[in-house]
């Protein structure tokens, strides 16, 4: 039997995630998406409520809190309803310390994680997508071929967010035909971060293109050692998070345009009294929890470790499409006002139409 009542610390890290977001990050994201560039004072604050260090266990300096897929999706869809890039930047290092978390030898895990249970924001991002025409996960260009007590890497990856800044880096590469992660620290010669990307939405979150020419990494810093890593269930991981989000983005329009339109005064009446205008916001709020209600069974599956393939692959899917329906309707009810930046609904819609293109920059 399926069940979705949260836990008591679920409701605790829910309400930290919901004030933060309500109480920061809603009073910037605006300035943010302008500037192109997130405070440090934000991070810092996010970054002391543990909510990337709370699954690390007490023998790798964590608090010892359980890693819950449904967590990171609660926790995920309320920090992307106060800001997408701001929530991408928050749980980035998650991108590289689940991983390993799951996955990792027991040298890499004592190594890597007990850096992300420090005081200070620890930078630490994943490269997963490549610049190229029909991006397949499964069949990356990105390869890992053997040499000597190493593997050098070769390939291209964009999307990468806060690469320039990020002190570990998890690149995921075809090895023998099967897709591997490869650990790099900065600094690792053939190592090539590029310029910062100039994107449609997510414009606060810095994202970079990066290179791999002959670069070369000691066969330790493969994920998983010899046995590697189940790179289906990341990818599942992924897909869950980026649905939660998609969710969390969604509700922030719908919110807006729904109150909008009981206080817009239209021939004597609120426009949303008119037939059009209620049909459309109750859709846009049905595919919302339903998008929600899929989230969170792909999450019970991988939480059970059961096989999510098939969940996540659906939601991950159904979720781009109902950001990008109910972000460009929440800018049709707002009519000519929604085309403006003075209302956020225009910022969402440019987030949303990414989620299709944000494979692997977000994990629970």
């Amino acid at each position: 039997m399926i069940s979705f009542s949260p836990t008591e610390e679920q409701q605790m890290i829910v309400s930290m995630a919901k004030q933060l977001a309500n109480d920061e990050m809603r009073k910037i994201y605006r300035e943010c998406d302008e500037n192109g560039a997130i405070p440090d004072s934000v991070i810092d604050t996010a970054w002391k409520m543990g909510l990337t260090s709370g699954s690390i266990p007490e023998e790798y300096g964590g608090p010892g809190g359980e890693h819950s897929a449904i967590t990171g999706s609660l926790l995920a869809e309320e920090l992307a309803w106060g800001d997408l890039s701001m929530a991408m930047h928050i749980l980035c290092p998650a991108l590289f310390a689940y991983p390993v978390l799951e996955m990792g030898t027991e040298t890499q895990r004592k190594k890597y994680l007990p850096l992300f249970c420090d005081e200070k924001y620890k930078a630490a991002t994943a490269a997963f997508i490549e610049p190229r025409f029909g991006f397949d996960p499964y069949s990356l260009s990105t390869v890992a071929r053997p040499d000597g007590n190493g593997y050098v890497l070769d390939g291209k990856k964009c999307y990468v967010p806060l690469a320039a800044e990020a002190d570990l880096l998890l690149i995921y590469a075809a090895e023998n035909g099967s897709s591997q992660g490869f650990i790099i620290e900065k600094g690792t010669k053939g190592l090539e971060i590029g310029e910062r990307e100039r994107n449609m939405g997510i414009k606060a979150l810095a994202t970079y293109e990066l290179s791999l020419k002959n670069c070369r990494v000691p066969k330790e810093n493969r994920l998983g050692g010899s046995k590697g890593c189940d790179f289906n269930r990341i990818i599942n991981c992924s897909r869950v998070a980026l649905s939660a989000m998609a969710v969390g983005v969604a509700k922030a329009a719908f919110e807006y345009s729904r109150d909008y339109a009981k206080e817009r005064i239209a021939f004597g009446e609120p426009i949303a009294s008119r037939q059009a205008i209620a049909f459309m916001l109750a859709e846009m709020a049905i595919e919302i929890d339903a998008t929600r209600l899929m989230t969170w069974e792909a999450a019970w599956k991988l939480d059970r470790k059961e096989e999510a393939t098939k969940e996540a692959s659906l939601v991950k899917s159904y979720s781009d499409d109902m950001v990008i329906m109910v972000t460009d309707r929440a800018v049709q009810i707002l009519g000519g006002h929604g085309y403006v930046r003075e209302h956020p609904v225009e910022l969402w819609l440019r987030n949303g139409r990414g989620f299709a293109a944000f494979d692997g920059m977000a994990i629970v």
